[in-house]
């Protein structure tokens, strides 16, 4: 029961890092956590999924951006794995997506 309310639990939390990945009100950076989220969540274990709401509850989407594609340094702080990891997603997911012709 322990296991089955602990996933439920995770799920949960999982939907609500979904639904505001996607509704940062930046575009571009809704493009990139939101597919993150949706492809990449289901694997991320309880310190990830940490790293992730704290990115978050930043308030600057542009500032977020910058550290993903690399035009301002990451402050120490959102230097995670978990941002490596957004990082190489996002490499990958742009370059299938102008592949696919979009861009």
């Amino acid at each position: 029961m322990a296991d089955t309310n602990a996933r439920a639990t995770t799920e949960e939390r999982l939907g609500r890092i979904t639904f505001r990945a996607w509704r940062r009100g930046f575009r571009e950076l809704d493009l990139v956590l939101g597919p993150f989220v949706e492809q990449v969540g289901p694997t991320l274990g309880e310190t990830d999924l940490d790293d992730f709401e704290h990115l978050l509850s930043h308030d600057d989407d542009h500032r977020i951006y910058a550290w993903i594609i690399g035009t301002e340094p990451t402050p120490d702080a959102y230097e995670t794995p978990l941002m490596v990891r957004i990082r190489d997603f996002m490499r990958a997911h742009v370059a299938h997506a102008v592949a696919e012709g979009i861009g």
